[in-house]
């Protein structure tokens, strides 16, 4: 039975989520650390609650790990399958249909890119991280941003967990800003800007030989840091607020998004929207240049041709679990501007069949056709002989799978994962016949701008010749 407290209070997110869950071993912040109408709620949580647990999943191996206070369990058993029965075990149709918003409590944490071996892809490499990992939280906490309240639940009916944050929030200490000690790194990228090139002309030859339409290649930048994760988020944050930002932590792995990108949402009535961004272009130095190149943005021939092409395909995988004439495209190439970038954006939306849940849903859309290409299988194909690495974290999906069947998940771009003392950003762009790969290349250090930031302007970039 799900219990709900709402304050009439809204206490910082960020002195909250430092306070309270910043000594947690495993945590997550789903941020809405930028306004807007995607910006409205914010969630955290952690693994400490009497039912809470870590979740990690492992593609190559096909097992599940489930971590528990009593012990650990492991089953050979799809991720997929898991979220589909558990939450659908768990599903509350009480106090939670009450509330401005659908995540009352489940799983939040991410989807890896590698599970598109569960996806009808191939499992062509092995990411040195979990596949996916996801916290089961049994205690939540959402802010909401517009109304000005917070409100605490718990699945433990009278959890005393509840009386007592509610007053630890009336006297929240003060949070001094982010302070980075360490550092910043030196970040190479994994393929040179000449390798890259070589790359977008492979490219450019299977889309004249016919096999794909639009590949989105990714390249990767990586280096040592001894950074603390959550000062850098919170550096991150300040750097290049987003409607999806997150922070994740699962022992000593650290997931650092700020993402401007919607990948699915489905809520407890079955709708389901993808909002994927194809087309990207810097701001400008005044306001007259930046209207600018956001009007050149939304005409521009290839920008609207990568993104009718990626629309296209998100229709495609909705309607293998949606209502037959329920796939819709109510909004076609808007133009949304965030820190460092303008971005045109789409969306499309169906309605998922009776049968059907959100975990069905995902699957049948993962990984996001944003950072595919299509036709998607054989375009995959293509990406892993030329990227011959597992994307890992990136290109996936991080957000979270409510007890009531909704979900929310963001593309996982603008990212920084920390594992152990190495930093990786990934970077990427849709390269099509008429790609220019200078053009090209400087996209991936725009995009890649952002979270590099957050390190501070003494970061260094190599490898680019």
């Amino acid at each position: 039975m799900l219990s709900v407290r709402r304050l009439d209070i809204l206490p910082d997110p960020e002195g909250a989520f430092v306070h309270v869950y910043g000594a947690s071993p495993n945590a997550f912040w789903l941020d809405s650390s930028a306004a807007g109408e995607r910006g409205r709620f914010s969630f955290m949580g952690d693994a400490s609650g009497p039912l809470g647990a870590v979740v990690t999943y492992d593609v190559n191996a096909g097992r599940l790990r489930v971590e528990r206070r009593d012990g650990v369990e492991e089953r050979g058993e799809s991720i997929f399958d898991f979220l589909g029965r558990e939450t659908q075990h768990l599903r509350d149709p009480g106090p939670g249909s009450e509330l401005p918003f659908d995540f009352d409590g489940g799983f939040a944490g991410y989807l890896g890119y590698e599970l598109k071996a569960e996806c009808e892809g191939a499992a062509a490499h092995r990411a040195s991280t979990p596949d996916a990992a996801l916290i089961f939280a049994d205690r939540l906490l959402a802010f909401d941003h517009h109304e000005g309240h917070t409100y605490l639940l718990s699945i433990t009916e009278a959890d005393p967990w509840i009386e007592e944050t509610g007053q630890r929030f009336a006297a929240l200490p003060p949070l001094a800003e982010p302070r980075l000690d360490a550092s910043p790194p030196e970040l190479v990228l994994r393929r040179s800007r000449r390798r890259y090139r070589e790359d977008i002309a492979a490219c450019q030859r299977y889309l004249i030989a016919g096999h794909s339409y639009e590949i989105c290649l990714t390249n990767k930048l990586g280096g040592e840091t001894a950074a603390e994760p959550l000062e850098l988020y919170r550096a991150l944050r300040r750097a290049n607020p987003a409607p999806f930002s997150a922070y994740l932590r699962f022992g000593g792995l650290a997931v650092l998004s700020s993402s401007p990108e919607r990948f699915l949402a489905v809520d407890r009535n079955g709708q389901a929207e993808a909002r994927p961004i194809k087309g990207t272009s810097r701001r400008g130095e005044t306001p007259a240049e930046d209207a600018r190149l956001a009007t050149a943005l939304r005409s521009g021939e290839k920008s609207r041709a990568e993104n009718v092409t990626i629309v296209d395909l998100l229709r495609n995988d909705l309607g293998r679990v949606c209502e037959l004439g329920s796939v819709e495209v109510p909004e076609l190439m808007r133009v949304e501007s965030y820190e460092t970038v303008h971005q045109l954006v789409s969306s499309v939306r169906g309605r998922l069949r009776d049968h059907l849940g959100s975990a069905d849903c995902v699957r049948a859309c993962f990984p996001p056709g944003s950072m595919t290409g299509a036709p998607k299988l054989r375009t995959m194909e293509i990406i892993d002989e030329l990227e011959s690495e597992a994307r890992g974290v990136y290109s996936g999906a991080i957000g979270w799978f409510g007890r009531g069947g909704a979900c929310d998940l963001s593309v996982s771009i603008r990212t920084i994962v920390l594992d152990r003392g190495a930093a990786t950003i990934g970077a990427g762009g849709a390269i099509v016949v008429d790609s220019d790969p200078e053009e090209e290349f400087e996209e991936i250090l725009l995009k890649a701008r952002a979270p590099i930031s957050a390190f501070e302007s003494r970061t260094s970039l190599l490898g680019q010749t």
